[in-house]
């Protein structure tokens, strides 16, 4: 049984590379996507925590935080 071939011999096989284009436009979507991830996790954090007070890290207010507590009684010499 003769069977005619409308082109070559290899066009029934899918191609082993993709075609460029292809590849382009899931790069620019995969980078879309990984920044739309970054934006969404940081508008979350700004959500979340951007609005409680920062500890003040001053010198002088650490020296403060650091500072033995004044007492009104002095410790007495043969008190631990």
């Amino acid at each position: 049984m003769f069977m005619p071939s409308v082109g070559p011999a290899g066009s029934n096989q899918a191609p082993a590379d993709p075609p460029r284009p292809l590849l382009r436009r899931l790069g620019r979507k995969l980078i879309l996507l990984v920044l739309a991830k970054i934006a969404f996790i940081s508008l979350i954090w700004w959500v979340v925590a951007a609005h409680y007070v920062r500890p003040d890290t001053r010198p002088a207010a650490i020296e403060h935080l650091l500072a033995p507590a004044s007492s009104s009684t002095s410790p007495q010499a043969g008190s631990p």
